[in-house]
């Protein structure tokens, strides 16, 4: 049974993909169905969370909308992801950036990592 389940999986993971981390700044292009057409939506904030494995990963991206903080969740390996393009590296020391929920303006941003 075990076996059945891991090939099911591996049949729905994508070949690439994206580099980032806890902490980076990205910017991820969704599709979304709006009646019978379909465009794509850009969502760009802080990630937050990166948690479980293989097929079941998902990732947490944290921003904030006219003062109000907005949280979305996806797969990592799902087909609405159309790209996950990393716009800023993020110097941080926890594997989750809750802490920022709780914080506005300035107190909420991350340190850059300057190479």
């Amino acid at each position: 049974m075990n076996d059945i389940i891991r090939s099911i999986e591996a049949a729905q993971m994508k070949e690439e993909v994206p580099q980032f981390h806890v902490g980076d700044t990205v910017r991820v292009s969704a599709k979304i169905k709006e009646g019978n057409r379909e465009r794509i939506q850009v969502f760009e904030g802080v990630v937050i969370k990166k948690q479980g494995g293989s097929s079941r990963a998902t990732f947490t991206v944290r921003k904030n909308s006219n003062g109000i903080g907005v949280e979305k969740t996806w797969p990592l390996h799902s087909p609405k992801i159309e790209k996950v393009e990393v716009v800023r590296r993020g110097k941080v020391r926890r594997a989750k950036l809750t802490y920022l929920r709780g914080r506005v303006g300035k107190a909420s941003k991350v340190k850059e990592i300057v190479k």
